[in-house]
């Protein structure tokens, strides 16, 4: 009797890789709070193979916040997991790039409104992302000739 494998997804650890908050302009930039920043917001996501089934996942956040063309602040955050991921071959990829960065972005999230508040700047909640747009936008990226 043969046994069936069995198909397992677990984050075995998290852990901030790398974190960066610059306030440049401080403490001047801190009179012109009352005007709305323009915010912008780079997501990337990366993956590298260890050993056996494991896998080192990493939400890269990088946030740059502006008030009339100065600098608030520039947030940098990499965020990662490692996990064990065994499934058919088919199934890996989208498990590392949609499923297992939707387990680590709330946690993300709350690490960049944390450090964020206690830099006293204004509150900035990370809007849902939507991780299978990114993964599928990214695929046809690679598979379409420039």
């Amino acid at each position: 009797m043969t046994e069936k494998s069995q198909n397992i997804v677990a984050i075995n650890s998290q852990y901030i890789k790398d974190l960066s908050l610059e306030v440049p302009n401080a403490p001047q930039i801190y009179t012109k709070l009352n005007t709305q920043p323009q915010i912008g917001v780079d997501l990337n996501i990366d993956v590298h193979k260890m050993e056996n089934n494991h896998f080192e996942v990493t939400l890269n956040i990088r946030i740059n916040a502006d008030i009339n063309n100065e600098k608030l602040f520039i947030f940098e955050l990499a965020y990662a997991s490692v996990c064990t991921v065994v499934l058919p071959e088919e199934q890996i990829e989208p498990v590392l790039f949609i499923e297992i960065p939707k387990m680590l972005f709330p946690f993300a999230r709350q690490i960049i409104a944390s450090n964020l508040s206690e830099a006293n700047m204004p509150p900035l909640l990370l809007a849902p992302v939507d991780f299978a747009a990114i993964y599928m936008s990214k695929k046809d990226q690679l598979v379409k000739p420039n």
